[in-house]
């Protein structure tokens, strides 16, 4: 996700917010919404994978793992 398109989302809300959007604005508004999301999760998800807990004893294991 580039700052361009961080933008448009941020332009968007403040003109959802004083006026309306139209439907073409609305669909683009969801659209570059999924895209942050899924953007967002690719990220969190790249770092709980490098993310390591050290136990007490010192040894270490994946965050996710039980």
């Amino acid at each position: 996700m580039n700052d361009e398109k961080i933008e448009r989302i941020n332009f968007l809300a403040r003109k959802s917010k004083n006026s309306c959007l139209t439907e073409d604005e609305k669909a683009e508004q969801q659209a570059l919404r999924n895209e942050y999301r899924a953007a967002f999760r690719q990220s969190l998800s790249s770092q709980l994978d490098n993310t390591y807990i050290v136990e007490p004893d010192g040894t270490k294991r994946k965050a996710g793992n039980k």
